[in-house]
C-alpha cells in the first residue's frame, strides 16, 4: 500500500541530499529537475512500490517575495491511489524546491 508519510520523506531526503549545497542558475534548473524526478521515481521503485504508475514532478524556483500557488487534479480511486509532496526551502541563498508524487495502483 502507498504510503505517504514514507514517500513525504524519500522525497525530502533526496531533495535535501541534492539540493543542500547547490547555487540556483537559472539555465541548469531544467536538468536538475528532470535528475531530481528521476531519482525520486527510482528510489521510490527500490522500496517496493513497482504496482503503482508514478508520476514524479519537481519545480524548483527563486523566491522574489511573491509567493507560488500549486493545483492538480486527478481522477483516482481513493481506497489505493494517493499522493505526498515535499519542500525543501534555501533560504541563504533564496530559493525553493517542490517534489510532488502522485501514484495510482495497478493491482490485479
Amino acid at each position: 500500500r502507498f504510503k505517504s508519510s514514507s514517500v513525504k520523506e524519500c522525497i525530502h531526503a533526496i531533495l535535501k541530499e541534492k539540493l543542500a549545497h547547490v547555487q540556483y542558475i537559472p539555465e541548469e534548473m531544467p536538468q536538475l529537475t528532470k535528475s531530481l524526478s528521476e531519482t525520486i521515481k527510482d528510489r521510490l521503485k527500490e522500496e517496493g512500490y513497482d504496482r503503482y504508475k508514478m508520476v514524479v514532478q519537481v519545480v524548483i524556483g527563486e523566491q522574489r517575495g511573491e509567493g507560488v500557488n500549486m493545483a492538480a487534479r486527478c481522477f483516482w480511486d481513493a481506497d489505493t491511489d494517493s499522493y505526498a509532496h515535499d519542500v525543501f526551502m534555501n533560504v541563504s541563498i533564496a530559493w525553493f524546491a517542490v517534489g510532488k508524487c502522485k501514484a495510482t495502483c495497478f493491482c490485479m
